[in-house]
């Protein structure tokens, strides 16, 4: 299993850009046939960096999904607003594999 992790440097003043083209991948990306985990605006701190993390279950896995995404209607949608809105200054992408597991559980209290 690989997860991708894509780091967005985003418009401060365009953060509801920015999340509503998160809630637009939230449809597309589990459609196309990615584990979406999720999209994260900015809360604290940083006011212009955000995330996308999903996962796939190889390269291959990833380039039929990226296929699927750019045929799909709410795809082709929410790239066309990304590109007009232009709330996206810089985007990253690095593909990693988890190293932890078995996970502990959580302790608390």
């Amino acid at each position: 299993m690989l997860t991708c992790f894509i780091r967005y440097e985003i418009d401060p003043y365009r953060v509801d850009a920015f999340e509503h083209y998160a809630r637009t991948w939230g449809e597309a990306i589990p459609r196309c046939g990615a584990d979406l985990i999720g999209y994260f605006a900015p809360a604290e701190g940083s006011a212009t960096t955000a995330y996308g993390v999903y996962s796939v279950a190889d390269l291959a896995a990833y380039e039929a999904y990226r296929a699927r995404l750019r045929d799909d209607p709410l795809g082709r949608e929410n790239y066309a607003f990304a590109k007009r809105e232009r709330f996206i200054t810089r985007e990253d992408r690095i593909f990693l594999r988890l190293a932890s597991t078995p996970h502990a559980p959580l302790v608390t209290g």
